[in-house]
């Protein structure tokens, strides 16, 4: 009689109207406050439908506020469950402080690799602090319409992008190249970064360099700059004046032929550019070669080690680890693609001709981002400015990599 009671009881209470479970509240911490309607229609609805007893709120703040403001919360133990992890040294240090709780264990983590997980993994290599969520890959967007135009087909050596490059100059009705160095970084990450892994073998030079085995001055270092030199005929009139919406807008009014690119441009572009585009990855020196591309580590998410609700928060980290989020998260946002180790089919076009280059090409983070890049000078502000001058023709490339190396040799020792 007391278990048919109970039973009856409990059937009451789950099936009365009106009913109010018990809700586990957690609250996602982010600087892409861009994202904020993409996480409130499809992320978080997606995590729910699953999880009924968990609500997420996501509270984005401004980037440029994010990096002060996060840690203040931190430190004042106000700051929600969840950490979204800009990479590499700002979240090394929040986990240093024992702000981000260590994932080693979390399920799902076997499914991101070595590389993936760079940005968030400390220099030892035996602690993962965030799961990776997405990156962004470098190469080049065209516009169609152009290359039919002047009769030019995809280049896949440097001799035949040169040689494309050089049609359209000839040609006389679109500029070659959408690039200007007057912000400076656009020279190195899309110049000098994008163009290089082919040179210093991706992982392999960036590893070497770490190590102290290779410098800025050998030659795999220095040939891209001497490689960008060649750009300058082919950028306009005026590119040193040029700024970054410059470029965006010569290349989306059909003024340019080629935009040397992140991937983040993607869904901008499709919005503003009213011609078909396509994308190639940075040519090879030689027919043959292996390619690499800058498949640079962007965005993860972590878990405030004193946080309110670990284990609410750990299942969702689990799902972020999870084939299904990878999926949704990179349709979502097309140009920013998932670091899970299972392959995505992307929806849009553009964005799966820029993943795909993942199949026969080697990725790699771009060389300032980890370890070189924590000292004064800044190696990575560095590389902007010399990249820039090297296009500029006011530095040579042996002047722009013994600058760089003897700015890291003034504070940066290998380990040995």
């Amino acid at each position: 009689m007391t278990r048919i009671l109970k039973g009856v009881l409990f059937a009451t209470t789950v099936l009365a109207p009106g009913m109010v479970f018990a809700q586990t509240n957690l609250t996602i911490e982010s600087w892409r406050n861009d994202d904020l309607s993409i996480w409130q229609e499809k992320i978080i609805p997606a995590f729910e439908a699953k999880n009924p007893d968990i609500k997420v709120t996501f509270a984005p703040m401004a980037p440029t506020e994010y990096n002060s403001a996060v840690n203040a919360k931190l430190e004042a133990g106000t700051a929600g469950d969840l950490i979204t992890c800009r990479p590499f040294d700002l979240s090394l240090g929040m986990f240093q402080k024992g702000q981000l709780a260590a994932l080693n264990d979390l399920p799902g983590m076997s499914n991101f690799s070595d590389t993936a997980k760079s940005a968030w993994t400390t220099d030892d290599g035996k602690t993962t602090f965030c799961v990776p969520m997405a990156s962004v890959i470098h190469g080049f967007i065209y516009n169609k319409k152009a290359f039919e135009e002047v009769g030019v087909e995809v280049p896949k050596t440097e001799d035949e992008f040169f040689a494309v490059l050089e049609k359209f100059k000839t040609d006389g009705n679109y500029i070659p190249l959408a690039m200007g160095t007057k912000d400076q970084w656009e020279a190195a990450t899309m110049g000098y970064y994008n163009i290089g892994p082919n040179y210093w073998k991706g992982e392999e030079g960036r590893k070497a360099l770490i190590a102290g085995e290779q410098k800025l001055t050998d030659p795999q270092w220095v040939e891209p700059y001497a490689t960008l030199a060649k750009w300058k005929p082919y950028l306009g009139d005026g590119f040193e004046a040029q700024t970054y919406p410059d470029s965006q807008n010569l290349f989306t009014l059909g003024r340019a032929a080629i935009y040397p690119a992140g991937s983040w441009e993607i869904a901008p572009f499709r919005a503003q550019a009213d011609f078909e585009m396509g994308a190639f990855p940075p040519p090879v020196k030689n027919a043959g070669d292996t390619c690499y591309i800058s498949d640079h580590n962007d965005i993860g998410i972590g878990l405030n080690a004193k946080g309110k609700n670990p284990e609410a928060a750990k299942k969702f980290l689990e799902w972020v680890a999870s084939a299904e989020f990878a999926e949704l998260y990179a349709n979502a946002l097309p140009g920013f693609f998932s670091l899970n180790s299972t392959a995505v089919k992307m929806d849009d076009a553009l964005a799966q001709e820029f993943v795909s280059w993942r199949e026969n090409c080697k990725p790699t983070i771009r060389p300032s981002a980890a370890i070189v890049g924590r000292g004064q000078p800044n190696l990575d502000l560095e590389m902007w400015r010399v990249s820039a001058n090297v296009i500029n023709g006011t530095q040579t490339p042996e002047e722009a990599g013994a600058e760089t190396q003897k700015g890291l040799d003034s504070w940066y020792k290998p380990a040995k």
